[in-house]
């Protein structure tokens, strides 16, 4: 049975704190920060814990191998490099799976398979390197006929992968409209998502075209903060919510998307009670909205949410109100959050039949207790970034992701 199953990274073993993300606050302010790699972990693996304990499908994606040497000889280049380069070799960005790509399930696309792509994160070079291993990880986790893994767009049309998509339907498992949100100008930041990149994506998974919406981005969202859609909007079922400074044009686009889906709930949050800047600090928008078993949808969002004034305030009213979101969960992602990663960064959500995905990359409760096992022997408990190009700190990263790979049942040559 399709069901809705969310892949969360976990935080790998080199997490640190580089500042590279030009556009990202949170990413900017903490640079250089002492980062808490094994606490950063399991703040993800409890994140997850949470989401099975209200009935949700989970499943995981791993760390990449860091430093990426591959990609540092390609340059000519080694960990002794002058900076920037040793902390673009080390991100350890992969944990926000919802960048590693797009997804159109199986009731939308032309095959009747669930379709999806690669994004190619061009913008940054701490994320551009990404993809190969993401792909190999995609194509074995969804290597069954119920799927198509497609490779990345080509450069230059930047692809963010899903935090710019955004999906309503009357059921995660019947057809629906599928939204792609790009930018083109963000001021002073850079606008990640090129509307070329939608397009393709949409082309490549066979979407109806009449049912796909291509929407900009405002570009005082990105000019904000908001460097990618899912910082000021989230879509689930029928919902959308999102803030009042989302969309360049969002009158036509809610006009297009209520003639496209008659029984779409708008939920826009106003300027006037929750500013642009205190969404973002919040990362209120960057939460998962789900349909739990019961039916009811719930937000689940970070903690920092309750800590901001306006936001605690305006969730109150929200889920004491007669509207579709009817439950708030906060959760603890405080390393992800100090880096520029909130609950919805840490989850792509993929709309499948569970008992078709590798079942090495499904996870339960048990699998959980085992994974923090290894992350709390093996994982560092600090990365300074001074040291980023210590020979030990490469051995000891090494060692924890192979330690987690043995307790999946995953080979090295596999990933």
């Amino acid at each position: 049975m399709l069901q809705e199953i969310n892949f969360d990274g976990i935080v790998g073993p080199s997490h640190n704190y580089g500042g590279l993300s030009l556009g990202n606050l949170a990413s900017a302010k903490n640079a250089n920060h002492t980062s808490y790699p094994r606490a950063a972990a399991l703040q993800g693996l409890d994140k997850m814990r949470h989401n099975l304990r209200l009935g949700l499908a989970q499943g995981i994606l791993l760390p990449h191998p860091r430093p990426d040497w591959p990609w540092l000889e390609s340059l000519g280049a080694s960990m002794e490099s002058s900076p920037p380069l040793p902390a673009w070799a080390m991100s350890a960005s992969p944990m926000w799976t919802a960048n590693a790509a797009t997804v159109s399930p199986a009731p939308d696309t032309k095959d009747g398979k669930c379709h999806l792509t690669v994004a190619n994160l061009v913008t940054m070079p701490h994320r551009s390197h990404e993809w190969p291993n993401t792909l190999k990880q995609l194509r074995l986790a969804f290597g069954g006929p119920s799927f198509a893994v497609h490779g990345p767009v080509p450069a230059p049309f930047g692809d963010e992968g899903a935090a710019n998509h955004m999906r309503l339907a009357p059921s995660h498992g019947e057809p629906g409209v599928e939204i792609f949100v790009y930018g083109r100008s963000g001021g002073r930041f850079p606008a990640r998502q090129h509307r070329m990149a939608g397009e393709a994506v949409a082309a490549h998974h066979g979407l109806d075209p009449a049912r796909t919406l291509l929407v900009e981005q405002a570009e005082e969202a990105i000019a904000a903060g908001a460097f990618h859609n899912d910082v000021v909007a989230v879509a689930d079922c029928l919902t959308l919510f999102a803030h009042e400074q989302a969309f360049a044009d969002r009158a036509s686009f809610y006009s297009e998307l209520e003639r496209l889906v008659p029984e779409v709930r708008i939920v826009e949050v106003p300027a006037s009670r929750v500013s642009l800047e205190d969404a973002i600090a919040s990362y209120l928008f960057n939460a998962q909205l789900v349909t739990l078993p019961s039916g009811e949808q719930a937000l689940i969002v970070p903690s920092e949410a309750h800590a901001v004034p306006s936001v605690r305030d305006y969730l109150e009213e929200l889920v004491a109100g007669n509207g579709p979101i009817r439950a708030t969960h906060f959760v603890d992602v405080r390393q992800s959050m100090a880096n520029g990663g909130g609950p919805a960064c840490l989850r792509l959500r993929v709309v499948a039949d569970p008992a078709e995905v590798d079942q090495r990359f499904m996870i339960d409760e048990a699998k959980l207790d085992r994974v923090g096992e290894v992350i709390a022997e093996t994982w560092p408990e600090t990365i300074e970034s001074a040291h980023l190009a210590d020979p030990e700190l490469h051995k000891r990263i090494a060692q924890a992701r192979a330690a987690l790979l043995e307790t999946l049942e995953l080979g090295r040559e596999d990933l």
